[in-house]
């Protein structure tokens, strides 16, 4: 068997829950139209609102490493049955793909703002009860990061609109 078999074998469940993950992210976005982009431009937004361009390539890598992490929890459900994992990762990336057509689509900055912070909190949880994980969980805390930037960023968006 080849190196790169090997590796493909070893690392099947992240590469599997990364495709998965990158393939819904960008699904979740396909219902978004030109006429929701100029509808989010004539938004009042904050001055810490990144450039649009910033979005793509941050969920990019964001998706792969939420793969990463779903493989690895997938394997220590396998060994220890830790469901509460695996209910956690399900529940914040359904909040997680919902929120694009909530906010873009149906153009409702409210809804999408329950959505992000029930995001959150089910994030939060997965977090913690995964930080004995170290890679699990440095994996899932940059992730919570961003979304905790994203939820101040709807905040603000709904404060000022």
């Amino acid at each position: 068997m080849s190196n790169i078999t090997k590796y493909l074998k070893k690392y099947q469940p992240e590469i599997i829950a990364s495709l998965i993950c990158l393939i819904l992210g960008m699904l979740s976005g396909y219902g978004t139209t030109s006429a929701d982009y100029i509808w989010y431009a004539s938004l009042k937004k904050p001055a810490f609102n990144p450039p649009n361009w910033v979005f793509a390539p941050v969920w990019t890598v964001l998706y792969i490493m939420m793969g990463i992490a779903a493989g690895k929890i997938w394997y220590n459900w396998k060994k220890k049955a830790d469901t509460a994992s695996i209910v956690l990762f399900v529940l914040q990336f359904i909040f997680n793909l919902a929120w694009t057509p909530i906010f873009f689509y149906y153009h409702s900055i409210g809804w999408a703002l329950v959505d992000i912070c029930l995001l959150w909190l089910s994030l939060l949880a997965l977090v913690i009860i995964n930080r004995r994980y170290k890679v699990i969980f440095r994996l899932l805390l940059v992730y919570a990061i961003w979304v905790s930037f994203a939820l101040g960023l709807n905040f603000t968006i709904y404060q000022l609109n």
